[in-house]
């Protein structure tokens, strides 16, 4: 049976995308070591792929190592990549994608680490982790970004979790029914075990 946070949270999803590209276009987009970019070039499978950003800024690939692309809004990346295929092709066709790294742990029903696009909402990003379980507080979810808690309530419908965009690196929250103690232990063993998966994916790329 499909509860009503739940159903408020996948609402929340649907109509929070366009909104939210609008805002990304306006701030760019920045991608950061651990971050993916897929790339996929017309007529050429061995410049194609999916690949991580290093921890030093640039793609993981034996020839894309070359450019440094973490910081840089996807406009200058594309440009770079463009110049770089220039090598191969006269006048290379090619589309890009990043997948940014975040983390959704706490009360969701598949905690993990997540590669999503951009433009993905806060209210998305919890959807796509299943949505809050059954001993969620979902009007206590807190957004870890840059050092700083960010707090926000699912059950309001205006919501910011229906407009803000991720970020590279976000740690979303979901906080649990009862004392406040072990609301946050909870969260934080979930978000440990997330980073740990996360910086295995980054050594085994190295």
């Amino acid at each position: 049976m499909i509860s009503r946070t739940t159903t408020l949270v996948a609402l929340l999803a649907l109509f929070a995308l366009p909104a939210a590209v609008k805002a990304q276009d306006a701030a760019g987009i920045g991608l950061a070591p651990g971050d993916q970019l897929k790339i996929l070039v017309y007529k050429s499978e061995e410049l194609s792929g999916s690949f991580t950003i290093s921890a030093n800024g640039t793609i993981l690939h034996p020839l894309y190592r070359e450019l440094r692309v973490a910081g840089l809004p996807m406009s200058a990346v594309e440009e770079r990549i463009r110049t770089f295929l220039l090598k191969y092709q006269t006048n290379p066709q090619f589309v890009i994608e990043p997948l940014v790294r975040i983390i959704v742990g706490g009360e969701v029903r598949t905690p993990n680490v997540y590669g999503v696009q951009p433009e993905t909402t806060i209210a998305q990003a919890i959807a796509l982790a299943g949505g809050p379980t059954e001993r969620a507080k979902v009007n206590r979810i807190s957004v870890i970004r840059d050092r700083q808690e960010i707090r926000m309530d699912l059950t309001r419908p205006d919501s910011d979790a229906a407009t803000l965009s991720i970020r590279s690196g976000d740690q979303i929250l979901v906080g649990r029914r009862g004392p406040p103690i072990t609301n946050y232990i909870g969260a934080f063993a979930s978000g440990i075990a997330a980073i740990a998966a996360v910086i295995s994916v980054i050594l085994a790329n190295q």
